[in-house]
This record gives C-alpha cells, structure tokens and sequence, in this order.
C-alpha cells in the first residue's frame, strides 16, 4: 500500500472527521414519504422523487408507483429538500425542512403541467431560489471547498488525468476523403461560389481542419455576412487557430441578431480561452437558460467546478443528472463536485453508477482509480468496478494497475491475494515500462512481504523513472536503513524533503485548477493508453 507521511496525516485528519459526522448519526431508521400529484389532485406515477441536503448535495432518488407514492428510508437526522419532476409537468419542491431520526415525515409534493409559454429566455425550470450567482468564481481563494489538504491534492491531479481520458463523440457524421475532394474541386470551379467556399469550409472543420477551413470560411463569410452558420463556423476556427481576439470580435456582432444557447456556448469557450471566467459562466449558464440540453448544463457545471465554485457546480451536475439520467458524465461531474467538496465515499457512488450507466467507458474507472489511490473510499463496489475496467481494458496499463490498488485496500494478508497483485502491477508495467507509480506500488508490496531486495530494486527504478516521486525517495531511505546504508538513506531522505516542498509549493500555485478532467470531457479525445 502507498503511504506518504503527508498523505497518512491529511487522510487521518479526513477520517477523523467523517468518524465524528457518523458518530453523531443515529442508528435508528426514519422514513420520508408522500405523493406525488398533479394540479387536480390526481396521482402522478413514474415521477422522479430526490432528496437533497439543504445546500443541495444529492442524497437518495425514487420513482413514485402507480399510486403516486413514493418513500426514503433514512437514519440521518438533518435538514432536508423534496423535489419531485416528469415530462410535461414542471419540477417543484418542499422544503427545505427538518427531519429527526426514527421520524416518520410525510411530504406530498403537487406537479403543474407545463406549457409552451415556459421556454424561451427562462431559466431551465429546476432551478430553485436562491438564483445561482458566479460569485465563487469571482474570488477563487474563497472556493469554499473541503480543508483536507489530501482532498484538495487529489481534486488536482484529477484535473490533470481527466484531459487524458475519452469523452462522448461529437454528433454528427464526419465527410468522407471522397466528399471533401468534391467539394475541393468545386472550390476550383467557382472560387467565387458562396456555397461551394462554406461547404468546403464546414467539410473541413468537421474532420478537425480548422486552420485550412479559415480561407474558405472566410471567403464565404465576406460574400454573404449575415449567414448565421458560416458566421458560427468561422467564429470557431478562429478560436481553434488561437485567434481569440477575432473570435470574440466576430462573435459578438453575430450575437446583435441571433441569441442562441450555440453561441453563447462559443462565447463561453472564448472567455475561457481569454481567462475572464466569470464571463465565461454568464455565457455557459445563459446558454443552459436558452436551451437547458444535456451537453449545456454540464458545460456550465464544469465551468463552475473548474474555477472551485462547488456549491453551485454540486447544484447543476445533481438536478442536471436527474434531467437526463442516462448522462454517464453527468454523473462524473457529481461525483467529482463531491470529491473536490470533500465527501468521497458520496463521489465512489456516483462514479459507480457513472459506469454502471455506460460499462465500455472508461471515464468513470479512471477517476474513480485516481481518487482511490489517493483518497481511497475502501469499498467492495470500488474494487468491483475495478475488476470490471481490467477486464474490459485488458491491455490498459492504469486499468491493471487500479485493480491492484482496490485489491491491496481490500485484502493485504491472503497470500493468494497477493500473488494476484503482484501479477497486475506486473502486468500495468509489461504495458507502460516506464509507469513509475506501478513500480512504488510493487516496491511497497515487496517491502510488506519483508523482500527488501527486490523491493529496492522497484524503488530505485521508479525514481529513476520519475525524480518527483516523493513516496519513492521516502521508502528508499527505508529500504538503504534496512540494508546497513546510512548515508545513501540521509540522501533518499533529503531528496524526499526536497521533491515533498517542490509539490507543496506547485500545489499552492495550482490551487485554481480544480477538475479540469470534467471540463475536458466535453470534447472528444483519444482513448487512454
């Protein structure tokens, strides 16, 4: 098992806290209940019922039967929202209220019909008072997430990992070699011909050629101005290109006669490229309010969580995940709101749902290894969906390598157990030599097991292969301890001091890189290796 003295005492202080919370708790079952029904009284079933902390931390959901009914059994005393929605009614919500434990509280909760006057410029309709505001982005120092410095440390190496990791393919079919050498000799034809410079244009851009796509995108847009859709596509070629400042310019006239949520979620992209992250959530969240799709909210939740604002970011992923509940990274946006609020057995359940909704992903598998590495929730549903990622990803070096994390946490005396994780670190480093984690991790193994040798040799190959790895210099100096060799271990341990302050300070100055592996998710990106 990885330790690290900084880790082990974040993690103790962690734990520590949660033990208190759950000290507090009582054993004995309560019960909220109620029905669910419409404006004349009759039941609505099949509607979605959640139970929501009162700052909005998702807590259990049901679906109401025949009879409207719905129930949670909870032992948890606390303060409480209800809210219950269906296609063609609009959301609504009781609360928030108290709740003891061993109470039974019955909570009905009456659904209106929508109508057509409801879209629009209006809001997406669960949204609930208070108004959401970008004031956590405005002062990013008071991000108003969980102290644990452990937490804090993980939330950004995930934010690292997760620009590596597979997003949902873009819609749309991309134009074939054959389309584009068509649409390429029509060019040559009429080089003057609106149509034939936008269609190569889109072509282009659609098979990731923004920077060729500008000539004619731009050829096309000064024949016919107005055009909205050759206006949006250059706009984004030139953000593309790294033209921010023509981007912004022509987007902006665009936005004089079209207020469409596709803008206004260019423009986000625009301000964020820019660095002005308050604008770039006004355009995100005015987005969301034009058009409250599934790819708006989590672009505006992952804007939130990407400049630290987690309250918010927690409300937008939690009532967005109930909107589309098929949304395997809606739910990854959840669970890393919770994870970087601090509640990571709440995180492990919502990245396990996350895969449970879309298995071939492995999103959902990579940040829930990253998190249980590092912070680990020490679950039996953790180490199953480990299992599940190595066998869908037998050739992936971080699936083989998580899976024999989740073991070790699980079970560290079954010798059985441990030939098995010696195989998959094994294994993780027969794919990626150089992954120098799988070797700390077998070096610890050994080093259990009292096989100093070999266990040297794991430590001194890692930090060979990666000088910052603070953990590897600490258990070296064991292992030269071990060995007779004090001078080489005061050496190990100077350098593990010295790597241990180099990250404290790179930490500090990263402190604004909250998940950016949800905000990336957004695009599509090759598979991990």
């Amino acid at each position: 098992m990885i330790h690290s003295l900084r880790w082990s005492v974040a993690t103790a202080l962690l734990l520590g806290a949660l033990v208190a919370v759950r000290a507090q708790e009582s054993p004995r079952p309560g019960a909220i209940e109620g029905t669910v029904r419409d404006a004349a009284g009759v039941p609505v079933a099949g509607a979605t019922v959640h139970l929501e902390t009162d700052v909005g931390n998702l807590t259990a959901v049901a679906a109401t039967d025949t009879k409207g009914f719905y129930r949670f059994v909870t032992v948890r005393a606390g303060r409480f929202t209800i809210g219950a929605e269906k296609p063609g009614f609009r959301s609504s919500s009781a609360g928030p209220f108290n709740f003891g434990s061993g109470e039974t509280k019955a909570i009905d909760i009456t659904l209106k019909p929508s109508s057509s006057g409801d879209q629009g410029s209006r809001a997406p309709e669960f949204y609930d008072e208070p108004q959401f505001t970008v004031a956590g982005v405005a002062d990013i120092a008071n991000h108003g997430g969980h102290g644990s410095d452990t937490v804090s440390r993980t939330a950004q190496v995930l934010a690292k990992d997760i620009a590596s990791t597979p997003a949902a393919v873009a819609n749309g079919a991309r134009p074939s070699l054959s389309d584009e050498q068509t649409l390429r000799m029509a060019v040559a034809r009429s080089p003057e011909n609106f149509q034939a410079n936008q269609r190569l244009g889109l072509s282009l851009q659609t098979n990731g050629k923004g920077q060729e796509a500008l000539e004619y995108l731009e050829r096309a847009h000064s024949m016919q101005p107005s055009d909205y859709t050759t206006a949006l596509a250059l706009t984004r070629a030139y953000l593309d290109s790294g033209q921010a400042a023509q981007a912004d310019q022509t987007a902006r006239a665009l936005l004089k006669a079209h207020d469409t949520a596709e803008l206004h979620v260019l423009l986000g992209d625009i301000e964020e490229k820019r660095g002005s992250s308050v604008q770039a959530v006004e355009d995100y969240q005015r987005a969301a309010e034009l058009d409250p799709s599934e790819a708006n909210l989590f672009a505006w939740g992952a804007e939130l969580l990407l400049h630290r604002a987690l309250e918010p970011a927690l409300q937008v992923f939690g009532k967005g995940s109930r909107r589309y509940p098929a949304s395997s990274r809606m739910l990854v946006g959840l669970g890393v709101a919770h994870y970087a609020s601090g509640s990571p057995e709440l995180a492990a359940r919502m990245l396990c749902r996350a895969s449970d909704l879309d298995p071939s992903s492995a999103t959902p598998y990579l940040v829930l290894g990253k998190m249980q590495v590092l912070d680990p929730p020490g679950t039996a549903s953790v180490t199953e969906k480990m299992e599940r990622f190595v066998r869908l990803f037998p050739e992936n070096a971080l699936a083989n390598y998580y899976y024999a994390v989740a073991l070790q946490r699980r079970s560290e005396a079954d010798p059985e157990q441990q030939h098995r994780i010696e195989a998959l670190l094994k294994r993780s480093l027969e794919l990626n030599p150089s992954f120098a984690p799988a070797l700390l991790q077998l070096g610890a193994l050994y080093q259990g097991q009292n096989q100093w040798p070999q266990a040297t040799t794991a430590y001194e190959k890692a930090v060979a292969l990666d000088s910052e790895l603070a953990e590897a210099h600490y258990r070296l100096a064991q292992a030269y301890r071990h060995a007779g060799e004090p001078g080489r271990a005061e050496q190990e341990l100077a350098r593990s001091d010295q790597v241990t302050k180099k990250n404290l300070e790179k930490a500090a100055e990263e402190s604004q890189q909250i998940p950016q592996f949800v905000y990336t998710l957004r695009h599509p990106q090759p598979s991990p290796q």
